[in-house]
């Protein structure tokens, strides 16, 4: 079996995503384990939040912006599929959208056993540097 993706990303995100791009370039995500609005995806322009060996690539979204999650939140999700979405509202972080009127939250569901079984046997997945 393949693996299946560990991040997906609404059709609404992409929209926004593709939106935003075309604001300020290249974009990134990045997925902490902070309170509040930090354990919200938060949207950068691509190289604005320096990614480290701490930070773990979950995939690529819309087009190939990649979405990072801090090694401590991934141990705690690493049996879910995260999808990025979107709702109206604004949220109290630094993420792009939050001039749109909008904010982008996090959908998640656990995966099969055949799926967690595929992504054990893919590897480890790729950490920043």
């Amino acid at each position: 079996m393949e693996p299946p993706p560990r991040i997906l990303a609404t059709d609404a995100a992409v929209a926004l995503i593709a939106r935003l791009a075309e604001l300020h370039g290249p974009l990134m995500f990045h997925q902490s384990g902070g309170c509040c609005d930090g354990s919200a995806p938060m949207c950068y322009p691509a190289g604005d939040f320096r990614v480290g060996a701490q930070d773990i690539l979950l995939g690529r979204i819309a087009d190939g912006v990649p979405v990072w999650i801090g090694a401590a939140q991934f141990e705690y999700w690493r049996h879910t599929q995260v999808t990025i979405d979107v709702v109206p509202g604004r949220g109290a972080g630094f993420s792009l959208e939050g001039p749109e009127g909008l904010r982008f939250i996090i959908r998640s569901r656990v995966f099969t056993d055949a799926e967690a079984d595929a992504l054990e046997a893919a590897g480890a997945p790729t950490r920043g540097a």
